[in-house]
């Protein structure tokens, strides 16, 4: 077997890992627990005109900081801080993502170095 055909058998080795391991991933049910709760939010209209409103509000103060403005940004964060959808919603964004940084770094130890560790370029 040639160099190139190991490292290709090695890349392929990991590309099945890699699936096994988004599949369980999907599978988990703080995964299932954030897509319910993201398409609870989806399905809202007033969670989403309550957390639209308040983007655009944050924009427009962004562009001119305004005290009446900021009164109002106020008062839809505690309108956002009561909506159980909205709630229920950053519940399982925040368990979901815990989950994601222990995978991290149980992933990071053996190979010494942060895993999901930006190493700058891209758009995000």
């Amino acid at each position: 077997m040639s160099d190139a055909e190991s490292v290709r058998n090695a890349e392929d080795a990991v590309e099945e890992k890699l699936r096994a391991f988004i599949d369980t991933i999907e599978d988990s049910e703080t995964y299932q627990q954030f897509v319910e709760a993201s398409e609870r939010l989806e399905n809202d209209p007033e969670a989403m005109g309550l957390l639209e409103e308040y983007r655009r509000k944050r924009r427009q103060m962004q562009q001119n900081f305004d005290q009446e403005l900021m009164q109002e940004l106020q008062e839809l964060q505690a309108d956002i801080s009561e909506n159980e959808t909205i709630q229920q919603h950053r519940t399982a964004q925040t368990t979901l993502v815990e989950l994601l940084q222990e995978t991290n770094e149980v992933i990071s130890e053996p190979i010494g170095i942060e895993f999901a560790q930006s190493s700058g370029g891209g758009c995000c």
